[in-house]
């Protein structure tokens, strides 16, 4: 036991600091499309330059700089427009350091990975936690010069997370190499030309408390009337007063709807932004406010009632409802989602899963255990090596969807929502449950189980049933033990008390508690012990 890590303790999950609500902008004229364009292909540009400009200074940044570039910018839009794109530049330069700084991470965990399997002899076996030596020479020696390569590249990295150089694509990266290849991506060069554009395009602003509506740059009332503020060279395309454009379309909002209208009639802060869907070819307004970190319940009272152990799969959420004493409630409860097709349809089929598994808990008054997963480092053929399946698995498992998906819409409901550390969940849930519920009516798989270890790591429980018998020398001889009683209960280890009487020795024939009539106990040849025994005669007959 002394090579497990240590597990963390068990917390309740804050709930979201913000929402986002999207409607479709319906019926829209040709024209309001075509402004939309010009506004977002403008703005676009002035995004491109500022963010050249921010990638260029690196670690140099300070707040003088950052007012000289939005004062550059308002000339050619507004001081609110220039506003967002410095602050969305800004947001991007900051993604892209977080995001060099788990590739240089990653690096570095593949070259020590390489490294060690190189110096372990050819064809030597591993352990549970270590990889032992490559399998061939063949493979030693490709496996030799890709460590060369890795640590090439984890060198040109740091020497650009040293610099503060970033390399961000707008539009985004993946995007840009399909244009390469349009025929393996079933496009044609003008599709992907459309595509490109609308990645590129600006068109959001942030909110501001205090003015109409709560957003002076685009701008929604509480009917749906959408209004654009136009930067100053496309101020002739104006068809109100004060510069903005009225498009024709208006939004009603179906999802927190009351609360969007609430906040803009109170003229509190909402941003906005708005995109083009090219496939489809609608466009849609987003919505989106911050709201008080809601407050979280104590970890005891979540689980004053028990709760439900949930254990996160490719293909299913394995859940199993627990008591407060972490004893299994029911039947084991599977929620199903497909993830193949398209992205919307993968989205659907989460929050289809997550939807069933909150009324579930809703409705018998439950809190909800899940681990707190993370596979940023666990997905690299360098750790596992020629498992290429594993490696598909765990990076087809949607954590992160899942994990703001369920953190939003538990705070929604009110469902208190517990995260535990998933060390050795589903080997010791395997180990210790999986077999003792085992019927002649079903077998729980092996993620039933874990969501049972899941469920009794939120409660504060050991996951093992019971613990392991004492030794044969001991006084009552491998009695019983239980783990049921938690880790600071006073005599949970402790033998069971001695009972005078002729069987523990402690008093003579005849006194203590298991003193009296034997037959009155109903144990077989007891009287015997006590007095004179003799068969009766048998009849004749027989």
């Amino acid at each position: 036991m002394g090579g497990l890590r240590d597990v963390a303790a068990s917390f309740v999950v804050p709930g979201p600091a913000g929402v986002a609500v999207r409607d479709r902008l319906k019926r829209l004229t040709a024209g309001d499309e075509e402004v939309l364009r010009l506004v977002g292909d403008h703005l676009g540009s002035l995004a491109s330059r500022d963010l050249k400009t921010r990638c260029a200074v690196g670690l140099d940044h300070d707040g003088d700089s950052w007012a000289e570039r939005k004062r550059l910018l308002t000339a050619q839009s507004s001081s609110r427009w220039a506003g967002s794109i410095t602050k969305a530049t800004h947001d991007q330069w900051t993604l892209a350091r977080r995001a060099q700084l788990a590739h240089v991470q990653g690096l570095e965990a593949g070259v020590r990975t390489v490294a060690h399997r190189l110096s372990l002899p050819v064809g030597e076996k591993g352990t549970k936690r270590t990889p032992g030596g490559y399998h061939s020479r063949q493979e030693w020696f490709a496996k030799s010069r890709r460590l060369h390569v890795l640590e090439d590249r984890l060198q040109t990295a740091r020497t650009d997370w040293r610099a503060g150089v970033v390399h961000v694509v707008r539009g985004g990266k993946r995007l840009l190499n399909i244009r390469h290849h349009l025929d393996a991506a079933e496009l044609t060069e003008p599709e992907w030309r459309a595509r490109w554009e609308a990645g590129r395009r600006f068109l959001q602003a942030d909110g501001e408390s205090g003015k109409r509506y709560g957003n002076e740059t685009i701008r929604v009332s509480p009917d749906g009337e959408v209004s654009i503020k136009l930067p100053a060279p496309l101020a002739y395309l104006a068809n109100a007063p004060h510069g903005r454009y009225v498009l024709t379309a208006r939004v009603a909002f179906a999802h927190r709807g009351e609360q969007w209208r609430d906040r803009v009639a109170a003229n509190r802060a909402v941003a906005y932004r708005v995109h083009e869907d090219t496939l489809r070819g609608r466009w849609y307004l987003t919505a989106s406010w911050g709201i008080s970190p809601v407050t979280t319940v104590p970890l005891a009272a979540a689980r004053a009632n028990g709760l439900i152990g949930v254990d996160t799969n490719a293909d299913h959420l394995a859940a199993w409802r627990l008591d407060n004493h972490g004893n299994p409630v029911g039947k084991p409860l599977r929620f199903g989602y497909d993830l193949t097709g398209t992205a919307s349809h993968r989205d659907a089929q989460v929050r289809h899963a997550l939807t069933r598994l909150l009324h579930f808990a809703k409705r018998h008054g439950l809190a909800i255990a899940v681990e707190d997963l993370d596979f940023a480092a666990e997905k690299t053929r360098e750790k596992h090596g020629r498992r290429k399946r594993f490696r598909r698995l765990i990076s087809g498992m949607p954590v992160a969807r899942l994990r703001s998906r369920l953190m939003s819409m538990a705070a929604e409901l009110g469902i208190p929502l517990v995260a535990v550390d998933p060390a050795y969940t589903s080997r010791w849930g395997a180990q210790h449950w999986q077999k003792p519920l085992t019927s002649k009516t079903g077998k729980p798989t092996r993620h039933d189980a874990a969501s049972i270890a899941i469920g009794r790591r939120a409660l504060g429980h050991p996951i093992r049933r019971r613990t392991a018998p004492p030794h044969d020398d001991r006084s009552d001889r491998r009695g019983h033990r239980t783990a049921q009683a938690g880790p600071g209960t006073r005599g949970r280890e402790e033998t069971r008390p001695r009972i005078p009487g002729p069987r523990t020795r402690c008093d003579g024939t005849g006194y203590g508690a298991n003193a009296g009539d034997q037959r009155a106990q109903h144990r077989s040849e007891r009287a015997a012990e006590h007095g004179y025994w003799r068969q009766d005669p048998l009849p004749l007959s027989l």
